[in-house]
């Protein structure tokens, strides 16, 4: 099938860009699920198609709050303390470190997180009735046409630059291979109930979303992944030769494979990733 719809597909349109099943493409079965493993992680974590960005909404618990604010080493904090040994003046000195439990459980398919969003009502452009921009248009936009849309655009900017200056980004610490979203903030002012909008990256699963297994880039990588391996399982039958006189060359395959996924990771780098922020020239 030309264009694969399912990891099937994927394997198949692979091997047939490699000579099957004119030619025995001498890969395990194992190997090939590895590889294909291997090029779905990559490609996840530095294409731009291979995420999406999401907005989850997490509502707090009682847990949640009792683990952020346990003292650092408790027992409801549920953190082991870290020991460091040094050499000091020829003394051996051991140092413990302790680290609060202050984090929210993430999904493991959400490889970024961006930031979170205002959870409280301390955001001063809020919509309720004590809000500067409910009483501005209580006040001031009673009727359509008594106020020019720039004097609107230009004070509710103003209202946002106060707002931004006043009311500080929660900071948060990150790692997806920690499953762990970190909230450096003061949890004694949240309630059980509230919720966390979480701006952040997630992958797009194949089984949900099947033309990523067509993806141009995904079927080139995964193709020189298996020629890749295909040369190196023949490397070591390198010089023998079969009924026919035919040779194995499998250093051969190996190199031309090494080449073209070079070329492809210089591509990927130019063309298939988001250029890093802030980049001049």
């Amino acid at each position: 099938m030309a264009q694969p719809a399912s990891r099937t597909d994927l394997i198949n349109y692979c091997k047939r860009q490699l000579g099957a099943p004119v030619l025995e493409i001498n890969v395990a079965d194992e190997q090939v699920e590895d590889l294909v493993d291997d090029a779905l992680q990559y490609f996840h974590e530095r294409h731009f198609d291979g995420v999406s960005q999401v907005f989850l909404k997490y509502q707090i618990t009682q847990n949640d709050i009792d683990r952020g604010r346990a003292p650092a080493g408790t027992a409801s904090a549920g953190i082991v303390t870290t020991t460091a040994s040094a050499t000091i003046d020829g003394s051996s000195t051991t140092f413990s470190y302790k680290e609060n439990s202050n984090f929210l459980q993430i999904p493991s398919s959400v490889i970024g997180v961006n930031k979170i969003f205002h959870f409280d009502g301390s955001n001063t452009t809020t919509n309720n009735m004590f809000s500067v921009k409910y009483q501005l248009f209580l006040n001031d936009i009673y009727y359509w046409g008594s106020t020019e849309i720039l004097t609107y655009a230009m004070t509710k900017r103003y209202l946002e630059d106060i707002d931004f200056l006043l009311t500080t980004q929660k900071q948060i610490r990150f790692n997806q291979r920690q499953d762990r979203l970190y909230l450096d903030i003061d949890w004694g002012s949240v309630s059980v109930g509230d919720y966390v909008i979480i701006d952040c990256y997630r992958l797009l699963d194949p089984n949900d979303y099947s033309r990523v297994w067509n993806d141009s880039f995904l079927k080139k990588y995964l193709t020189i992944l298996l020629k890749k391996q295909w040369g190196q399982n023949l490397i070591k039958f390198q010089g023998v030769k079969l009924p026919g006189g035919v040779e194995l060359n499998g250093r051969q395959i190996y190199d031309d494979a090494q080449k073209e996924l070079d070329d492809l990771m210089e591509k990927m780098s130019n063309t298939y990733e988001l250029p890093p922020f802030d980049m001049i020239g």
